[in-house]
């Protein structure tokens, strides 16, 4: 078992989900809340990645890492180095790729609060922002959690961005998903199949602790 691999995916998939939480919360409260006629754009544009193939993803990302784009330019002057093949393209490319499977269970939990609620409290003189951590945010702890989780695992998973952007250097951008096509193309199917069944294993108690989530009689409430 390539346990490189697995570190790297770990941390990759740690980095990841921190980001997408620090981005997730205040893009699905405006997207729940908010009542402008073009909110369905943003919607729209942060689901695209559910739909959209990782190749055609990963290669409109690769472009735009590219050291002739001016994002891949101000990267080199600043560290001195290109985007592309590094961890930390990887981790741009993985928060775009990742984005919805953050933002969605999020946005559904904000969308379950009681609306009484949160005007009560402008009623009593709270600010937006106290309602948001007094009212709305321990109410949506378990969707909050769902999407952390799901980030999580949604990044150890990616194999075609991971593969457009990263490639296989080990170390570097060499994650489990690649480990294991790897090893498969060269023959190692015994070494595959350890890895693979560790995937499998993560992949199904992810799942159990997202549903047991949604099953779980949270007695979490507004704060005082």
């Amino acid at each position: 078992m390539d346990w490189q691999a697995i570190w790297l995916t770990a941390r990759l998939a740690a980095i990841v989900s921190a980001v997408l939480l620090l981005i997730s919360l205040p893009l699905a409260h405006w997207l729940t809340f908010s009542r402008r006629r073009w909110t369905f754009l943003v919607e729209s544009i942060v689901s695209l990645p559910l739909v959209l193939p990782p190749t055609v993803l990963g290669f409109y990302l690769l472009m735009a890492m590219g050291s002739r784009s001016p994002l891949g330019r101000w990267w080199t002057e600043w560290t001195g180095q290109g985007l592309a093949f590094t961890f930390e393209g990887l981790v741009i490319a993985s928060v775009c790729y990742s984005l919805p499977f953050a933002v969605q269970p999020i946005a559904a939990a904000f969308a379950q609060v009681d609306r009484t609620l949160r005007d009560a409290s402008a009623v009593l003189g709270a600010s937006r922002w106290r309602t948001f951590f007094r009212i709305t945010l321990p109410l949506s702890v378990e969707g909050v959690l769902a999407g952390v989780v799901l980030s999580f695992a949604h990044t150890v998973g990616e194999f075609g961005i991971v593969l457009m952007i990263g490639g296989s250097i080990p170390g570097v951008t060499r994650t489990v998903s690649i480990a294991i096509y790897d090893d498969v193309q060269a023959l190692r199917y015994a070494e595959a199949n350890q890895t693979a069944l560790a995937l499998l294993a993560f992949s199904l108690t992810v799942l159990l602790c997202v549903y047991g989530l949604r099953r779980k009689p949270w007695t979490l409430g507004p704060s005082a």
